[in-house]
């Protein structure tokens, strides 16, 4: 018998049904939940991404938990730490995997945003680890409203927030400081801002702090596989090598991507440029199409929507799908507390967003 873990088979909601059928009767979509950026028509400095692989030392093995050396030499240079506090992981889901068995026993829980993610939920099951969420206050700027005391092993945040676009503000950090335990921060897509972003979490060296990263979203590349963990504070060293002796027990980074990772870290900046540019053109186009229903991003690759709460979310996003042929997330895939709220996505092509935004702003004014 399989464990519980995990809902092993669940029925596929009404849009997923009908969103699988547009799909295979081949009906033209604008998709605003494109999440991949190497699909979304982006340039990408191609031969250089090649020739950062063509390294012959990754025909060698030679095993490391915390990482190869120049892989964290350049990690830690591009987020103002010291390579003695990264270790490196194939993914970011990696890394929330190997902290949630550093800090949990079977039966302890974490603390995590609500909305957000919806992948934590899968991720902490699957470490026997429970979840306890936190709000972000729709109504007050999405502000973390943390509990005065936790049984909790950690408080993870995400900065900015996935799907709301919020930063981990300096006192959600002093309130997550409060509570005693050690504090995940998810920063996949803090270069991304849209205007001027907080001090990074780890700033605060009184704290425990594990920031969390990867080229997935810092160079637009989730095809190679390369996460990281930094960690910092006051317990930071030990906490590296319980890390390492977890990460040691599975060894999965490559090492092709981990002898890239110095070209491939030269390379993000300009894929973010490139990246950036898109997002910020299509928040433009969706602040003058959706007015005062945007929910403004402070950053990332997402924006929210609020719809009119005369349908659900679901409703909306279904009459959407079926009328206008446009794709969006209901808001109750990132566990919004109410009704009705709409998750787009900011990569996709520029003419495709600004005639999606049009429709969809259409729909809802109706």
């Amino acid at each position: 018998m399989p464990s519980s873990r995990l809902p092993w088979s669940s029925p596929k909601n009404a849009f997923t049904l009908l969103l699988e059928e547009r799909r295979r009767a081949g009906a033209p979509l604008l998709d605003l939940t494109l999440s991949n950026p190497t699909k979304a028509g982006i340039a990408y400095p191609g031969a250089a991404i090649l020739d950062a692989l063509r390294d012959e030392r990754a025909l060698q093995y030679e095993p490391d938990p915390r990482g190869t050396a120049e892989a964290r030499e350049a990690i830690a240079a591009a987020h103002g730490v010291g390579p003695a506090d990264v270790l490196v992981t194939a993914s970011t889901s990696e890394a929330y995997a190997l902290i949630f068995k550093m800090l949990c026993d079977p039966g302890d829980s974490v603390l995590v945003p609500q909305p957000s993610y919806p992948l934590f939920d899968h991720l902490a099951a699957l470490e026997g680890v429970a979840v306890e969420p936190y709000a972000l206050d729709i109504d007050a700027g999405w502000r973390a409203v943390l509990p005065a005391r936790t049984g909790a092993q950690a408080v993870v945040a995400v900065s900015p927030n996935n799907p709301t676009g919020s930063f981990f503000s300096p006192a959600d950090v002093d309130a997550a400081g409060r509570l005693g335990v050690p504090l995940v921060v998810d920063e996949v897509f803090a270069g991304y801002p849209f205007g001027a972003a907080p001090p990074p979490a780890r700033a605060r060296r009184d704290l425990d702090v594990f920031t969390l990263g990867g080229l997935s979203k810092s160079a637009g590349l989730p095809q190679l596989k390369l996460g990281w963990i930094l960690a910092t504070g006051p317990g930071a060293a030990a906490s590296l090598d319980r890390l390492a002796a977890v990460a040691d027990a599975y060894l999965s980074v490559s090492a092709p991507v981990m002898r890239a990772a110095p070209k491939l870290l030269a390379l993000a900046p300009a894929i973010r440029d490139a990246v950036a540019r898109r997002t910020r053109a299509n928040l433009a186009a969706l602040r003058a199409a959706a007015g005062a229903r945007l929910r403004e991003p402070a950053g990332g690759w997402y924006a929210v929507v609020e719809a009119p709460a005369r349908l659900s979310d679901e409703d909306w996003a279904l009459r959407l799908l079926r009328d206008d042929a446009v794709v969006v997330h209901p808001g109750y895939f990132f566990n919004f507390p109410r009704e009705a709220f709409l998750v787009v996505s900011l990569l996709p092509p520029e003419a495709e967003f600004a005639e999606a935004a049009r429709r969809l702003t259409r729909a809802l004014d109706a």
